[in-house]
């Protein structure tokens, strides 16, 4: 993304956002509630319209891109619509559908990938349970199981751990640990790091829809490094940097 503006009901939420994220990265984008974190991910995927600047996938803008096999995205929370339930099973599988050709049958490697997402995230024995009977944390294990089906090279996370359980964190943990090890690209959303905090090669951080922060996660000082205060992510300084004098910092 280079210069990257948007708006939304009138108000300006992307302030001139310059972002590259380069293959096996681990990008954690961080920042207070309402500092433009989700807005920035939707925009770099096409999926809100930008006032200004421009995005690319893979060199390709969002409007004309067609290897969608090659990203799998892991929203915020999973949306089942009508009054039919919806296994487990229907839904991870769905994560195939951009690999697949129009008008063919699922065959043996969706099955199997699907079965494999499946066993990652530890829902193989809930597979035919229907997903409205989850917990959020069950949801969320759902959503990336989805993604982890698809087989993608790059994994967008819009906060994968926000409401969810020590253990379903850590099971997030666990699974980017070995996507890392196999070379992915890791894009993440991030209140707070927590047990993801030692696969993250770069934080982002915004404040009021400025980059303010572009380098290493620094280490909790003072209160924050106190038991039982994970907050982690650098803090901004009091006014935002302009993107005309922004440089990485080191």
């Amino acid at each position: 993304m280079i210069g990257g503006q948007v708006s939304l009901d009138r108000r300006q939420v992307l302030r001139g956002i310059d972002l590259t994220v380069k293959p096996g990265e681990v990008v954690a984008v961080l920042g207070a509630n309402g500092s433009g974190k989700s807005t920035l991910i939707r925009a770099l995927l096409g999926l809100i319209p930008m006032t200004g600047g421009t995005t690319l996938l893979y060199d390709t803008p969002p409007a004309r891109f067609r290897e969608w096999w090659k990203i799998g995205y892991v929203p915020q929370r999973l949306s089942v619509g009508g009054g039919v339930p919806t296994t487990i099973r229907e839904v991870v599988a769905s994560g195939r559908i951009a690999r697949q050709r129009r008008l063919r049958r699922t065959g043996a490697a969706d099955r199997e990938a699907t079965a494999r997402a499946l066993a990652v995230v530890g829902m193989t024995d809930r597979a035919s349970d229907p997903v409205q009977a989850l917990s959020g944390g069950q949801q969320q294990r759902v959503l990336i199981a989805r993604a982890l089906a698809g087989e993608p090279d790059t994994f967008v996370m819009d906060e994968p751990t926000a409401g969810v359980d020590s253990e379903s964190q850590q099971l997030l943990a666990d699974t980017l640990s070995g996507l890392v090890d196999q070379g992915k690209t890791v894009l993440l959303v991030a209140h707070e790091l927590g047990p993801l905090e030692p696969l993250i090669t770069r934080a982002v951080v915004l404040r009021d829809g400025f980059v303010c922060h572009d380098g290493p996660p620094p280490r909790a000082v003072g209160t924050h490094a106190l038991p039982g205060h994970d907050h982690v992510h650098p803090h901004c300084a009091e006014t935002p940097v302009s993107p005309l004098d922004w440089r990485p910092t080191s």
